[in-house]
């Protein structure tokens, strides 16, 4: 394609083509920090292009590409391309990615020990580790996490964190402007920023940690712990997994593991400050 970079992100490493340039230097951008071996193979594949010639210039509208499709996926305006370029990077992974078991959650890390959050879109796991990230922990990731099912050690994918809507002003505050991407408005999903992840966690991002503690966080309402079975967390991460049934008897294996040696909670909590506090309440216990 006319613009290409090559992105490495954990374990896999991304090449992204595009039509347009703009989307390419903002990904460029936003990944300026991370590692870039360019003999290396690509494991994953995104393609950025016009369904047709002149929409490149007329109205240019970016449809995702790559190894793997949505054939049914409309495509986005060219003012959102680097959230289609961010968009085709998870699904090339969300699809094809088997070295790994996937979790669609969060996870922080602290003397080598994991806490993985998982949840529905809006429950609060991409701020609370964006946040957790800011003040002492080691951010793995807000989109996925991996779990090697050789050992059962959770491994990093600390890509650029998705910050929507209320989430964007909370961060901005405790941030430097230069580690934000530009306001994306009025997405599909609302308002949409960027966070750089700090250097050190980019840094780290091929160590792994153990996982310590398995959350389930709600956001909204009373603060609440609830301990939950090894069944239910069992049933939930297999919902949030998007390659436990393609990995077959490892991802069983794997999925049981990881329930039977970490604490599960659900928990609620009524703002940020409160949730931080969970996790670290729980994690000391844990820990204890």
């Amino acid at each position: 394609m006319r613009h290409r970079t090559r992105i490495t992100v954990g374990p896999v490493q991304f090449r992204v083509g595009s039509d347009w340039a703009a989307p390419i230097a903002a990904l460029n951008r936003l990944y300026a920090g991370y590692p870039r071996d360019d003999a290396r193979p690509a494991e994953a594949t995104v393609r950025l292009f016009a369904a047709r010639p002149w929409r490149r210039w007329l109205r240019p509208s970016v449809h995702i590409g790559g190894d793997f499709v949505v054939p049914d996926a409309l495509p986005l305006p060219l003012s959102m391309g680097l959230l289609a370029a961010e968009m085709g990077m998870n699904l090339q992974v969300a699809l094809g990615w088997r070295r790994h078991m996937l979790l669609h959650a969060s996870a922080v890390a602290r003397d080598g020990r994991a806490v993985i959050m998982s949840g529905e879109s809006g429950s609060g796991k991409s701020t609370l580790s964006a946040l957790l990230g800011e003040s002492g922990w080691r951010l793995m990731g807000d989109e996925f996490t991996l779990i090697d099912p050789a050992d059962g050690d959770a491994l990093a994918f600390p890509r650029a964190v998705s910050l929507k809507n209320a989430a964007i002003a909370e961060v901005a505050t405790r941030v430097d402007p230069a580690r934000l991407g530009p306001l994306l408005a009025g997405t599909p999903k609302g308002d949409i920023r960027h966070l750089i992840p700090r250097a050190d966690a980019v840094a780290a991002m091929h160590e792994p940690a153990r996982p310590a503690l398995l959350l389930f966080p709600r956001f909204g309402g009373e603060t609440s712990v609830e301990r939950m079975g090894e069944g239910e967390a069992f049933v939930r991460l297999t919902e949030a997994s998007t390659n436990y049934v393609a990995l077959g008897e490892a991802g069983f294996a794997a999925l049981t593991r990881l329930v039977r040696e970490t604490p599960a909670f659900g928990i609620s909590y009524p703002d940020s400050e409160a949730g931080m506090a969970l996790v670290k309440q729980l994690f000391a216990e844990a820990a204890g």
